[in-house]
């Protein structure tokens, strides 16, 4: 059991440590420390949720449903240039972190992009859910639930850590220089991952 669990830690927090649209937001957010709860818990229960999808056998349907995976990655691809769009925008008038809060979204909106940072995201369904569905099934039995509870932990550990970790270098982000240079990392971060997900 807990070879299993200790194996499920390890395999979520190697998919989930990779630099991408959900974690650069959840960076964003905790820099600026705005929303920085709900944005981690909507981000850590939506793994929580895909990684039990994939364990329960989600998997093999979403494995068949070519059309619905092609849906979601144009979804994807539509809000990843948006969001990057918004990012370059801002670049465009450096701001100070103090106006970065006073210009944060909404908790409703920040939620909002959360989850829609989460599901529209194939690579989500490829990895989480039949990914670690597939390599938690290979456990059988029991085993296979220790493993999605290592992998559920991981992605708790992680997005708590990015969120509230993020507050230890406000002092690199005090001049709006460093916050232009931060949403230009996004935007580009956001295009290359679009770019992505349009290729296929």
């Amino acid at each position: 059991m807990t070879t299993a669990a200790a194996a499920g830690l390890l395999t979520g927090l190697s998919l989930i440590v990779a630099i991408g649209a959900q974690n650069a937001f959840v960076l964003r957010q905790g820099l600026a420390r705005q929303y920085v709860g709900p944005v981690v818990a909507v981000c850590a229960l939506a793994d929580a949720l895909l990684i039990t999808a994939g364990v329960s056998g989600i998997g093999a349907i979403v494995e068949h449903a070519d059309w619905v995976l092609d849906v979601v990655r144009w979804l994807g691809v539509a809000f990843l240039v948006t969001y990057a769009a918004m990012s370059l925008w801002r670049a465009r008038k450096p701001e100070t972190l103090e106006a970065a809060r006073a210009g944060a979204p909404s908790r409703r909106s920040a939620v909002g992009r959360a989850l829609a940072l989460t599901f529209l995201n194939p690579h989500v369904y490829l990895d989480t859910v039949l990914l670690l569905g597939s390599i938690a099934n290979q456990q059988g039995g029991r085993d296979r639930w220790w493993f999605a509870a290592g992998a559920v932990v991981a992605s708790i550990v992680w997005f708590t850590g990015l969120g509230y970790g993020a507050g230890a270098f406000q002092r690199l982000l005090a001049t709006p220089r460093a916050w232009q240079v931060l949403d230009v990392l996004i935007g580009l971060t956001m295009l290359a991952i679009a770019l992505s997900l349009a290729l296929g």
